[in-house]
């Protein structure tokens, strides 16, 4: 029983957070997991820290993540570096040898045709995978020159090629970059935009910062899905989707 059974009715949100993991070694993982587990559902091996590791650690963690349902997959990074060497087909091969259930597809360090990029999202479905895909560049000079409209587009017709789940680009920073101007802060025009024209509960926002996290939630609700999280920042945000803070207490 948890600490505070009388207020169990401010009960867990459905919904989608990933976590960032940038290199944590396995007692480390067991040990948060006892207290985070269950507050949320998606992994990321940042970036393409998988290739620094060794098989079976790889192997070891994806499995202590599943065992909480969490679903785990490497940044779309490894995926890029795979497409450029036309090693797609082998990346997942491998991939699923070392225990991910989900796959990333996006093109945010390079550049990937349509036709590939849909090819991939269904090769990756055929596979048995959770698929995500990303829409933005990890370059700002790149990713300002998508439109609204643009980044709109582009998230329903991946979601039309069979993406599960389509995360906007927001880095580990969250600035000037997607929905966040230079300072953090979100371009409200452009987020409501995108959110009247596309499926909720299909797109995950990167909110690295807690003024993006509360704010999301504020306008979108609780059950939004948020992405890029920090390890020691799980509670801080379930708490926030629980009304348990003063950014959301009574305002949900």
């Amino acid at each position: 029983m948890k600490a505070f059974s009388f207020l169990d009715k401010i009960q867990s949100v459905a919904t989608n957070t990933m976590v960032l993991d940038k290199g944590f070694g396995y007692k480390y993982v067991e040990d948060s997991l006892k207290l985070t587990g269950e507050y949320f559902n998606l992994l990321k091996f940042g970036w393409g820290t998988s290739i620094l590791y060794e098989e079976e650690l790889i192997k070891d963690k994806n499995q202590l993540y599943q065992s909480y349902d969490i679903k785990t997959y490497t940044g779309g990074t490894l995926f890029e570096l795979a497409n450029s060497y036309n090693k797609v087909e082998e990346f997942l091969e491998q991939l699923d040898k070392l225990g991910f259930d989900a796959v990333e597809i996006s093109d945010g360090s390079t550049t990937i045709d349509d036709t590939a990029r849909y090819e991939a999202i269904q090769m990756a479905k055929d596979s048995g995978f959770y698929t995500l895909s990303e829409i933005g560049k990890k370059n700002p000079e790149m990713d300002h020159q998508y439109s609204t409209q643009q980044r709109i587009d582009l998230i329903n017709r991946d979601l039309e090629h069979g993406s599960d789940l389509v995360i906007i680009e927001g880095r580990e920073s969250g600035k000037n970059i997607g929905i966040y101007d230079d300072k953090g802060n979100i371009k409200n025009e452009e987020l409501n935009h995108i959110h009247e024209n596309t499926d909720n509960k299909k797109v995950m926002w990167e909110a690295p910062n807690k003024n993006q996290q509360v704010e999301l939630i504020l306008k979108l609700g609780n059950d939004v899905n948020l992405g890029n999280i920090n390890f020691n920042d799980i509670i801080s945000l379930e708490t926030l989707r629980r009304g348990l803070r003063g950014d959301t207490l009574g305002k949900l």
